[in-house]
């Protein structure tokens, strides 16, 4: 049954990491007037541009859920063996991650 609570929890946990994401993912600006501006010395060629990283979002959830668990760790209070399960349920959640990660390699 505790693995059963355990698998649920990391599952909420990993929805709304990559839900939170999702959502808060700052738009870029724009500027209007850098392409108005006319240069008289030739540019030289671009850089090839680097490769995107990998699974960007997966990497992000990772990341929510170091802070989580991080912010879980220094908690006043241990809200009766829950902060607990709950870590651990982070930790089972950042294991699954780290194995998707490794299947794409494979």
């Amino acid at each position: 049954m505790k693995l059963k609570i355990l698998s649920v929890s990391a599952l909420v946990i990993l929805a709304l990491a990559l839900c939170l994401s999702v959502t808060t993912t700052p738009a870029s600006p724009k500027t209007p007037g850098a392409a108005a501006v006319p240069t008289a010395t030739p540019q030289p060629a671009a850089a090839p541009a680097a490769l995107p990283e990998p699974h960007p979002e997966i990497r992000e959830a990772m990341a929510s859920l170091r802070r989580a668990k991080e912010h879980l760790e220094h908690a006043a209070h241990d809200f009766g063996g829950h902060r607990v399960e709950a870590i651990k349920a982070i930790d089972e959640s950042l294991h699954q991650l780290q194995d998707c990660l490794k299947f794409d390699k494979d």
